[in-house]
């Protein structure tokens, strides 16, 4: 468990609330009222920050590739750079993942800190990601219940990404390019000698616009979907700040 305190004060932030702390609660000005079908459900969205040189992170790239076979979860692997300095450099780390867990933990939820392996549950409560039973129980927490997401094909070929659905605030729409699986062999450092296997790694990821909480299109053309080593995309539909992600649809490539 080292990597989880050495995580937090390389990060900057305080290691807080991984036992007992409470869930930053939503205001009910910020419920989505869905304007199609009041019996969709999101996808949970699972964000796994870990890391090729961290020793406490394999049980959770092990867990992370479990509870992606649930068509109710979408799982996303997004390793970091700070443990680069340990004598390997991680062949996957972004540092815009590291900048994103640090985002999260600014927030203060449960959970946060800057740490690894950690699972972030939809852009929210937090916990070691190796601890299947308080991940699986913040899974039972998040609210599914966001705008809906649904996608076509036109004439030309191109995806159309459809939102719908009212609410209350603005939320910001992403394509993520995802690798669904990476199998690492780490030739020295904490985990040297060991093959590493990751599930949906971050390989690209880029902006689409915003949702105001009415109907919105957004257009994928073919490049848009032909990211080098993803093969698979995700839709991510998250308030600003590095807020609670609000819906999420897994595309395959």
């Amino acid at each position: 468990m080292s990597k989880i305190i050495m995580g937090a004060l390389i990060g900057g932030s305080a290691f807080a609330g991984i036992v007992g702390a409470q869930l930053a609660p939503i205001s009910a000005a910020s419920a989505v009222a869905v304007a199609d079908d009041g019996e969709h459900s999101n996808p949970v969205v699972i964000e796994l920050f870990t890391s090729q040189g961290c020793s406490s992170c394999p049980p959770a790239d092990v867990l992370a590739r479990r509870l992606a076979k649930d068509g109710s979860l979408l799982v996303i692997t997004r390793p970091v750079t700070y443990w680069d300095r340990l004598g390997w450099k991680d062949t996957l780390a972004r540092e815009e993942n590291t900048r994103l867990q640090r985002a999260y933990a600014a927030k203060g939820n449960e959970g946060s800190g800057v740490y690894t392996p950690q699972m972030v549950v939809n852009g929210a409560g937090s916990a070691v990601g190796s601890r299947e039973n308080d991940v699986r129980s913040l899974v039972r927490r998040a609210d599914r219940n966001g705008p809906r997401i649904s996608t076509s094909t036109d004439s030309k070929g191109r995806m159309i990404v459809t939102i719908s659905g009212r609410s209350a605030y603005l939320a910001g729409v992403s394509l993520i390019a995802l690798s669904s699986s990476e199998i690492v062999r780490v030739g020295r450092g904490e985990n040297g000698g060991r093959a590493m296997h990751y599930v949906n790694v971050v390989k690209a990821e880029r902006n689409l616009g915003s949702w105001r909480g009415k109907p919105a299109r957004f257009v994928l053309s073919r490049e848009d979907l032909n990211i080098s080593g993803a093969d698979r995309y995700a839709i991510i539909v998250q308030r600003p700040g590095a807020g609670p992600i609000v819906a999420a649809k897994l595309i395959e490539g």
